[in-house]
């Protein structure tokens, strides 16, 4: 084989491997990422899809909000009787939780809004062109899809910062309903401390409740951090699993057979939202809760039987 021959099938074969290249460049990636891709910023500010649907969901509470208080009527019309019907229906489980109609009224309107916010974020990252309508990015050679829209509660961040509210709010609540020194004595019981100097003379076995009560309040302060734990991955885990489970059906199979894990999904989309109010009602509920009056009156309930 002579020296020219040699170097056209050179040529050849990096031609080859150039086209190759090329044909691999231009082929666009959707990953589904774990967090939430940014796709502008505000000076130094990121403004991330999710961001965007988060902001999305806001408006479209506000719409609704100036709408319906815009036209309250006597006889109400078909989305005031809506929205009635739901308000009612929601403060009638409310009651089921709190057992008490004035404290359903003062944590409702947080919890019906956490509700709405979560709901109408999980739906919109399952609408048509969510996750799948974006800007083409270079990354490591490779041409990824970066999505305009994506489920605001598909981001650990959001879910966290609405898991932080609504815990501290509780605990707040709690300092406004039963008082501070109360609120400060259920995480560093100080008081149950206080009682073995009090109470050892006719209660010998308080040297060994007390400490066990002080450290139970060391465990109230894990529980709190759990709380948000459980309330933020337990919203975002499910809202994921659901984006990758509607990918993976879309990619295996294009038409039909996605529609009814679609309609899956917007079941699941409420039932996540009503788990998370329900969840932060409960513990408004149990923050306002005094139980220093509990325990005296179940020491005080067999004195009054015996009379």
């Amino acid at each position: 084989m002579s020296v020219a021959t040699e170097t056209t099938n050179i040529n050849t074969e990096l031609e080859i491997l150039d086209e190759s290249s090329t044909s691999h460049s231009e082929e666009i990636v959707h990953e589904i990422t774990l967090f939430a891709e940014p796709i502008g910023s505000i000076k130094e500010f990121p403004i991330t899809n999710s961001l965007v649907t988060s902001w999305g969901a806001v408006l479209i509470i506000v719409i609704l909000s100036v709408l319906l208080r815009k036209n309250l009527k006597e006889v109400p019309g078909k989305l005031q009787n809506i929205f009635e019907i739901i308000v009612e229906g929601a403060l009638s489980l409310a009651d089921q939780v709190t057992n008490d109609r004035k404290l359903t009224k003062k944590v409702f309107p947080l919890s019906i809004s956490l509700f709405f916010f979560v709901l109408i974020n999980n739906w919109l990252g399952i609408l048509p062109g969510s996750g799948s309508v974006g800007q083409v990015v270079e990354h490591h050679g490779e041409n990824l899809l970066v999505p305009f829209l994506r489920g605001g509660t598909a981001d650990i961040n959001t879910t966290i910062a609405l898991a932080i509210i609504a815990v501290i709010g509780a605990n707040i609540f709690g300092i406004i309903t039963i008082g501070g020194w109360k609120m400060f004595n259920k995480y560093v019981n100080l008081k149950a401390l206080g009682h073995i100097f009090t109470k050892v003379r006719h209660e010998p076995t308080i040297l060994i409740v007390a400490p066990i009560t002080f450290f139970v309040g060391v465990l109230e302060i894990i529980g709190e951090f759990a709380k948000i734990a459980s309330l933020s991955f337990r919203l975002f885990g499910n809202v994921f699993a659901g984006e990758v489970l509607l990918a993976s059906m879309a990619a295996l199979v294009a038409y039909a057979v996605p529609v009814p894990f679609l309609f899956l999904e917007i079941l699941v989309g409420v039932i996540q939202a009503l788990i998370f109010s329900m969840l932060t009602l409960v513990y408004f509920t149990i923050a306002s809760q005094d139980h220093d009056e509990h325990e005296h009156e179940h020491h005080e309930s067999p004195k009054q039987v015996h009379a």
